[in-house]
Order: structure tokens, then C-alpha cells, then sequence
């Protein structure tokens, strides 16, 4: 399940799910939970750390309302002052929403310990320094995590968590979903890489009325960009990715299953020279000008188990389910509405 969790992080992306693997968690007063649950109470008073809801309840674990506000303020640090302005609704949508993903990632960390799936020092570096790429190097990257007040040991435990999950997943996938020589072949056929340029406008957290207002903005950019204006140059005025913006909005030589779904089925079917339409994902609206695609050099022979850990990979989503209604099953998964 490439990029389970970690995929265009930082700190506008940082996606929220992360928890340490504990057991019941109650904040403790003074801590900077303890804190942002208290200052919440008024919006959800579910949250009362003091109370410490159960959110859910399964044979091996819980998830509290306290496990929920530390792995927030864990991913989001000093952004979590956003989540003041949110008014119930919206807010309780985020705790179903960070309470049901970390049930499952509790669940698949211990399923994924159970097969003694492993991760090793390499694959947490590579998965590290891909964040320092995309944040424009290492100083920035831990420059931004500095002003959130998120700390670096935690990006590189949940690092560590989610590659020790996605390799329990790979061999799983592996052993459920056959792939034959002739879907080997037509991949092996196909385009590697891609390198682009994109524009990205966020609205994450938006509003409906928000994203008509920003999809009228990145009209107005495609526009330009069409007739002819420099891509690059508008990529340095208009875009809101962190990782790319200084640099014209280029991203190199990247494969398949490395970037989000729209971003990537974008990327390997615009003909290269050209630009696309307004591409939607969960990051916000992309404009996406295909610079180069390259094909796969190696031997087939050299890369043929690689070829079909990504053809699983394309087929998983249904398996995956699959597993997940197992797990809850197994593990007797109550989901507790207040």
C-alpha cells in the first residue's frame, strides 16, 4: 500500500493519523493535548480531557478522545489553533475521521508485527530524505516542522510505523492477487517515469464556497498558461506546494504509485509537451504540464518482481477492504457516538 500514510508531507499536507502504540491514552494537565482538548470543550464537549471519552472499543485496544487530541497536536502542532475556529460539525467529522484511521492502523501494526514484517535503516532514509526533496532540502524541511512545533523523532517513528505496515501489506497483496506474464509484459512496456511541472492551489479545509472561489483562481491560471506564458514562472507566483513552488513546480523522474492517484493518471496520459485540465485531488486543485516520460531500461528479467509488486498495487484497493472488515471483525470493533 505505497505511501500508506506518508506522501507529499509537510507542512500544509501533513496528513493526520499518526499515534504512537500505547494503551489507553489520558492527557495529562499542562501538556499541550491536555490543553487543546480543554480549549475544544466549548465547541464538542466530548472532548473533555478529564472525561477522556472512549471513541472506539475493540477486543485488543481503545481509542480515546485524549489519543486523538495528542496525535493531533503531534501532527499538526501550532495549526491546531485552526481547529478553534471549526464549529461542531466540522470538528466532530475530523474526530470520526482521525479516530476510525488510527483504528485501523492500529489494527494492520499489529497484524504486520504478528507476520514479523521488519523495516530497514535504508528504507526509513530514502523515505526521509524523499520529504527533504519535496520540502526544498533537509534545513527547510526541519525549519517547517520547528515553527509547527512538530517534532522530527516523531515524523521519523511514524515513518518508520507506516513502511513497517506497507511491507506487512506488500506481502500480503503478493499472496492474494495473481499477475500473470502477459500483465508483466504490457507494463514493462509502458512509461517508467514522469517528470512534470504543476500548479497547485490548496483547499484542504475549505469551504464549498472556498474551493468555487479557488477553482475560479486556477481557471484563470490555466488560462494564461495556454496561451503560452512561461509554466514555470507562474508556478513560482501562483503555487501553494512547498516542495515544488521555488523551483517552477518541477518534479523529476518519478514512478508510478509515488504520487496521488489523479495527480499520476495525469501525468502518464497528458502527451508530453502539453498541459492538462484542472486536476482535483485531496490536496486541492493541480494544472499539471507533462515535460518528460521515460521507459523502463533494465532487463525484464531485472525488474519482473518489482513490475509485479506494482500491478498488485493497482488491484489492491478491493482486497484491501477485504482485510480491513476482517480485522474489525475479529477484533469486535465498536464505534461509541456521543
Amino acid at each position: 500500500m505505497r505511501r500508506f500514510i506518508v506522501i507529499l508531507i509537510l507542512p500544509t499536507l501533513f496528513l493526520l493519523g499518526c499515534s504512537k502504540e500505547q494503551g489507553e491514552v489520558k492527557l495529562e494537565r499542562g501538556t499541550p493535548g491536555y490543553q487543546l482538548a480543554k480549549d475544544l470543550v466549548p465547541i464538542l464537549p466530548m472532548l473533555d480531557p478529564d472525561v477522556n471519552a472512549v471513541l472506539i472499543r475493540a477486543n485488543t485496544f481503545t481509542v480515546t478522545t485524549g489519543e486523538i487530541m495528542q496525535s493531533l497536536y503531534a501532527n499538526m502542532g501550532k495549526r491546531t489553533e485552526q481547529l478553534k475556529t471549526f464549529d461542531a460539525e466540522r470538528l466532530q467529522s475530523i474526530i470520526d475521521e482521525n479516530a476510525a484511521r488510527l483504528a485501523e492502523r492500529k489494527l494492520l501494526m499489529a497484524e504486520a508485527k504478528k507476520a514479523e514484517s521488519s523495516v530497514t535503516q535504508e528504507e526509513i532514509d530514502n523515505m526521509l530524505d524523499l520529504q527533504y526533496r519535496r520540502a526544498g532540502g533537509e534545513e527547510k524541511f526541519l525549519q517547517i516542522l520547528e515553527e509547527n512545533g512538530i517534532d522530527i523523532e516523531f515524523v521519523k517513528e511514524s515513518i518508520a510505523n507506516d513502511l513497517m505496515i506497507e511491507n506487512y501489506l506488500d506481502d500480503y497483496f503478493a499472496s492474494k492477487i495473481p499477475v500473470s506474464e502477459d500483465d508483466v509484459q504490457k507494463v514493462y512496456e509502458e512509461d517508467k517515469t514522469a517528470s512534470v511541472r504543476h500548479i497547485l492551489l490548496l483547499t484542504q479545509e475549505k469551504s464549498e464556497e472556498e474551493k468555487k472561489g479557488i477553482y475560479g483562481k486556477m481557471e484563470q491560471i490555466l488560462a494564461r498558461a495556454k496561451k503560452g506564458e512561461d509554466f514555470a514562472e507562474l508556478a513560482k507566483i501562483f503555487s501553494e506546494d512547498p516542495g515544488s513552488k521555488d523551483k517552477g513546480g518541477l518534479y523529476e523522474n518519478f514512478g508510478r504509485g509515488q504520487m496521488v492517484p489523479p495527480f499520476e493518471e495525469a501525468s502518464f496520459s497528458v502527451p508530453v509537451g502539453e498541459i492538462s485540465d484542472i486536476v482535483e485531488t485531496t490536496y486541492g486543485y493541480h494544472i499539471i504540464k507533462v515535460i518528460d516520460r521515460k521507459k523502463e531500461t533494465r532487463p525484464l528479467e531485472e525488474v519482473r518482481a518489482e513490475i509485479a509488486g506494482q500491478i498488485r498495487r493497482g488491484q489492491q484497493n478491493e482486497v484491501y477492504k477485504e482485510l480491513l472488515d476482517q480485522l474489525k471483525e475479529n477484533a469486535s470493533i465498536q464505534i461509541i457516538r456521543y
